[in-house]
């Protein structure tokens, strides 16, 4: 007997897609994706928590740069030194890198789970547009990130000296390493925001003109955000955080006008014409005339009588 190749039924994105797929159906593939994407965070875990020294070396490189950091051990040899308060500290701290490693290791698998969930829903230029919206996001996270890095070790400088401690203060080594991965999540974030004003441009929104004149309310607003949400309190941070969105703001709005200018907004029918310009009325006059007329209307019969309706005892009711 010949064994035929062809598949005999439609996939589970064409049955999401075309609406077959029932509710029971979705949840059990809801089910079956956030199961794979718990493995692929499990896989990421694993391997953040072998990784987790070399990746806490590369962490406390901005403050080994400061010479407060170091002390002379009993051997003599001058080494980077933390202060650790809890017992547990050490442990807990390996586990968080190794949690943030994975996560971010295992996104590849996570995010495929979450969007091989939701594309059914979307059309195929949505689609379309949420592949380059994930593509820009990515590098435009990457750059936040790695300026952040660059901008804790001036900021670790300032806060050392502006302290009232002066510059031989060592820092305890959870704080210090919340510190960092918070500064980088909040670049990462912020670098976002160009994105946000793209979409709203691209789904019709709002135009690259209208965007242009925000920018009295962006430019306070970024450098809000700045002095808000970034932990650092130096004047270092917060400026070039507020000034690179301010540059992301100004990048997104000439993106946002070249789409106008391909889509031809602002040429509408109506776009060249005064408000207060009164529209031309066209003489069309037809003459009235006197009506068609009415025929005699025939006479409605009278309605049959209604049967009178049976017990309930002897019967059953709709509900029954």
């Amino acid at each position: 007997m010949a064994l035929s190749l062809r598949r005999r039924g439609p996939s589970k994105f064409e049955q999401a897609s075309d609406g077959s797929m029932t509710l029971i159906e979705h949840v059990r593939e809801l089910r079956n994706r956030l199961f794979w994407a718990s493995l692929g965070i499990i896989a990421g875990l694993i391997v953040g928590f072998i990784i987790s020294g070399w990746v806490f070396d590369i962490l406390k490189q901005p403050y080994c740069s400061l010479d407060s950091s170091f002390i002379t051990n009993a051997e003599g040899e001058r080494v980077c030194n933390f202060v650790v308060l809890g017992v547990v500290d050490p442990l807990i701290l390996k586990l968080k890198i190794a949690l943030w490693v994975g996560l971010i290791l295992g996104a590849p698998v996570w995010m495929f789970q979450l969007w091989a969930f939701i594309a059914p829903g979307l059309h195929r230029h949505e689609r379309k547009w949420a592949y380059v919206f994930v593509g820009i996001a990515t590098p435009l996270f990457v750059g936040g990130a790695v300026l952040a890095f660059f901008v804790i070790k001036h900021s670790l400088a300032f806060i050392q000296e502006a302290g009232i401690l002066g510059v031989t203060t060592q820092l305890e080594v959870t704080a210090y390493v919340s510190f960092v991965t918070n500064m980088i999540l909040i670049f990462g974030v912020a670098f976002e925001f160009p994105l946000v004003l793209l979409m709203l441009n691209f789904t019709g929104v709002v135009s690259a003109k209208k965007l242009m004149g925000w920018w009295r309310i962006v430019v306070f607003l970024s450098f809000g955000f700045a002095a808000v949400a970034t932990p650092d309190p130096g004047p270092f941070g917060m400026t070039l955080l507020a000034a690179c969105m301010v540059v992301l703001y100004l990048i997104a709005t000439g993106v946002a006008f070249i789409n106008d200018k391909r889509k031809g907004r602002g040429k509408e029918i109506y776009a060249g014409l005064d408000d207060d310009e009164i529209s031309p009325i066209e003489d069309d006059r037809e003459p009235v005339t006197a009506g068609n007329r009415v025929e005699s209307v025939a006479p409605v019969e009278a309605p049959e009588p209604v049967s009178k309706p049976l017990p309930l005892e002897s019967r059953f009711d709709d509900m029954t």
